[in-house]
């Protein structure tokens, strides 16, 4: 009888194949789903943002969206580190350090906001600031060429508060490096941030329990081949492109992704 309780108690290990059947996608879902994280990390390679904004429309077909956030994360988690360690030559320090301890404030207000307010008001003052910025920028020719390092206090803490809230802050920090430095700096020194800015998303996530869920994280693995093809992809046009249409391609992005807030905010 002891024997039969000992069998009884032990605990029981899942399968790869057990975990991912509690996700009941069928072979065009997975599809699709792979499809849009490929895109998305097409998005991130060229611009270092906009991942839940991409993929995020399209997963909340077959997940709701407190798994969608967190799978983003860990994606990005892994993304970010990898442009991060390719890149950290270019990596412009003092730039660094004086947006981080900006980011670190806005990740924590955005945390205790996104905890404690109702965010639809902020979503959509979000979208129509992001379109507001990119219409101005592709509509206006004669900018300044430098912004002072003084815009780094709010574009780094607004950067950290909507990072947080809406996991789209990355287009603030881009505006800020993109006018200060080269192209491969302003990249290294972005995906930098966002590494930090992961960090501190995945770490409450963690303290909440959502990555005990075994399934979640079988799911990021199978996906990591989509995500890496797409920053494989995004890397390569980066390669092919002046400054000027880079910039230019990351304003577009960011137009895209404030009509996107526009709409996810009258669709709720």
């Amino acid at each position: 009888m002891a024997k039969v309780m000992a069998i009884s108690n032990k605990e029981y290990v899942m399968s790869p194949v057990e975990l991912l059947s509690h996700w009941s996608f069928g072979g065009v879902d997975w599809l699709v789903i792979g499809v849009a994280i490929a895109l998305a990390y097409i998005v991130f390679g060229i611009a270092g943002f906009g991942t839940a904004l991409v993929a995020g429309p399209i997963l909340i077909l077959f997940m709701p969206l407190s798994k969608i956030i967190p799978l983003l994360v860990l994606l990005d988690f892994v993304a970010a580190f990898g442009n991060l360690l390719q890149s950290r030559r270019d990596v412009v320090k003092p730039e660094l350090f004086r947006l981080l301890p900006c980011m670190a404030i806005g990740c924590t207000l955005g945390v205790i906001f996104l905890l404690n307010l109702h965010s639809d008001l902020l979503l959509l003052l979000m979208g129509l600031f992001i379109s507001a910025y990119a219409i101005y920028s592709l509509a206006v020719k004669a900018k300044p060429t430098q912004m002072a390092a003084g815009w780094a206090i709010p574009m780094g803490v607004v950067g950290g508060l909507f990072g947080a809230l809406f996991g789209s802050g990355g287009f603030l920090y881009a505006i800020y490096l993109n006018s200060r430095l080269p192209k491969d700096g302003a990249r290294a020194t972005q995906s930098a941030l966002i590494s930090c800015s992961t960090v501190v998303r995945l770490s409450l996530f963690l303290i909440a329990g959502v990555y005990a869920e075994l399934p979640l994280l079988m799911l990021a693995v199978c996906l990591l081949p989509a995500m890496a093809l797409g920053l494989w992809a995004g890397r390569r046009l980066t390669l092919r492109m002046s400054r000027e249409a880079f910039v230019r391609l990351v304003t577009w992005l960011v137009l895209a992704s404030g009509i996107a807030l526009i709409a996810r905010y009258l669709s709720t």
